[in-house]
């Protein structure tokens, strides 16, 4: 490094760095033969020089390592801090998540494209704009369109992506600190979507953060955002306004809305997920029939650890008996249970088990599937449950082909395999998808290739600050330039 401008620092072929000086900036140039990282310095900022050509070095040659020699030889300008070993390993982090991305990988040097999926040049400009009452802050490629939801959760609008003329939603989750339960929710959505990728499964596109209070003139930081954005593909409507509606459903409609359903929750399954809170609502619809699974705030995954798990799951109308009898442990059985629900009520146009309690809703399912033999409460681990079920009037219960006249026998036969009172005796996904109802539909040679199984390794416990962490280091995963930032 030469005191005077303009000067010329050559790291290492193929690497070569410029640094170009006007009145009150500094233009700071880096190259590599696949990209070109461009900084524009306020000439006062000159001491995050080092940090920035670490930051590229590590970007564009992952296999990059800070080694002894490489540090006496930056020693030699003390004036400029070398990073330290936790910002270079949140950087390599970082770049080895964006390798991972389809399309980022550049096989020939085994580097880092930075023309592909990254710029580094400056942070995206954002513009805000008001929906129902709430204040968007999002970047400036997202044209808002109408508002198309609002719940506890946040706000939701539709806007068109200017850079791609896609359309999306964005959904907003105010203040996500005030409560932690909701900010695990977002925290979990967050990884779990980032892993999947799948025709019925929504799919996330962008993750934003920002603080509140616009015009404050606090930065959007790890340290401070308070509000989280979620850009999603936009679908037309949800089961739920579909079976709420007059539009008549034919036979091709029930099936071919279950078996995408089918389809999504194999993929779930495979991948050890556990949706846990399926409902129409939870069910997007594009006017040409294609459906979406969303909303996996409550998902866990099925290793053992996780089968420990007693809190709220699970909408009660659509919640299997081993929840509603409080057993500990449980499987992807209360998906398929959720599933034979969403069933019923496609066919019926109506709630199969509307409850208005935990107690009511098992009085409701033994009404219809009648007093359960001895054999079929072994899962229940409790004995006041068990003497509950026993309590309850002997009832020879209501055959579905009753309830639902007008419906193909075939899906008669697959409903009756759903909702079986103990789970170890429930239908499978795999076994309902090769079921004769869903010929003509499901061919496994042309199914989506089996994920990677991962653990959801989300401590329930944790504080604000990791969980605040890990919600950013999700948002790095779509914004790397972000981290540049935080140096």
């Amino acid at each position: 490094l030469f005191p005077n401008p303009p000067f010329i620092i050559i790291l290492h072929p193929p690497y070569f760095c410029s640094l170009n000086f006007d009145d009150t900036h500094a233009t700071l140039q880096l190259r590599y033969p696949s990209s070109i990282l461009s900084h524009n310095l306020a000439l006062h900022n000159l001491g995050n020089i080092q940090g920035i050509i670490f930051n590229f070095l590590l970007l564009s040659f992952p296999n990059f390592r800070l080694t002894p020699k490489r540090k006496r030889k930056f020693a030699h300008f003390n004036f400029l801090p070398l990073p330290s070993g936790g910002q270079i390993g949140k950087i390599r982090r970082m770049a080895m998540a964006i390798l991972d991305q389809p399309g980022n990988r550049n096989r020939s040097r085994g580097g880092f494209d930075m023309n592909v999926g990254l710029n580094l040049n400056m942070r995206s400009e954002k513009h805000c704009f008001t929906m129902w009452q709430t204040l968007f802050e999002v970047y400036a490629k997202y044209v808002p369109i109408k508002p198309i939801g609002k719940g506890a959760y946040g706000v939701v609008c539709s806007a068109i992506n200017k850079e791609t003329n896609e359309r999306v939603a964005i959904k907003k989750i105010s203040n996500v600190f005030e409560n932690r339960v909701e900010a695990l929710r977002a925290l979990r959505e967050l990884v779990i979507l980032r892993h999947l990728s799948h025709e019925n499964v929504v799919a996330l596109k962008d993750v934003m953060v920002a603080n509140s209070s616009v015009g404050s003139g606090i930065a959007d930081s790890r340290a401070n955002f308070k509000d989280v954005y979620m850009v999603y593909e936009l679908m037309d409507t949800d089961l739920h306004h579909i079976i709420k509606s007059s539009q008549p459903l034919s036979n091709d409609h029930c099936k071919y809305f279950l078996f995408q359903l089918l389809r999504g929750l194999k993929y779930l399954h495979s991948a050890n997920i556990l949706h846990r809170d399926l409902k129409p609502g939870n069910l997007l619809v594009n006017a040409n029939c294609d459906l979406k699974i969303c909303d996996f705030g409550l998902a866990r995954c099925t290793t053992r650890e996780c089968q420990l798990m007693t809190e709220y799951v699970v909408t009660r109308w659509y919640r299997a008996p081993e929840l509603l009898l409080s057993c500990d442990k449980y499987g992807t059985s209360i998906d398929i249970w959720s599933v034979g629900c969403i069933f019923a009520e496609i066919l019926g146009r109506k709630p199969i088990f509307p409850g208005t309690d935990s107690l009511t809703q098992l009085k409701l399912i033994i009404s219809i599937l009648g007093t359960q033999p001895d054999s079929n409460l072994g899962f229940i681990e409790n004995v006041r449950a068990t003497r509950f079920i026993k309590s309850l009037p002997c009832t020879r219960g209501t055959h579905f082909a009753c309830l639902y006249p007008q419906a193909d026998p075939l899906a008669i036969d697959l409903l009756k395999k759903m909702l079986v009172f103990d789970p170890t005796k429930r239908i499978t996904v795999d076994e309902a998808l090769q079921h004769p109802y869903m010929a003509g539909l499901y061919d496994p040679r042309k199914e989506s290739p089996t994920p990677f199984p991962f653990d959801l390794n989300i401590d329930e416990n944790m504080d604000e600050r990791m969980i605040r962490e890990l919600i950013w280091t999700e948002m790095l995963c779509y914004h790397p330039e972000e981290a540049f930032f935080e140096m």
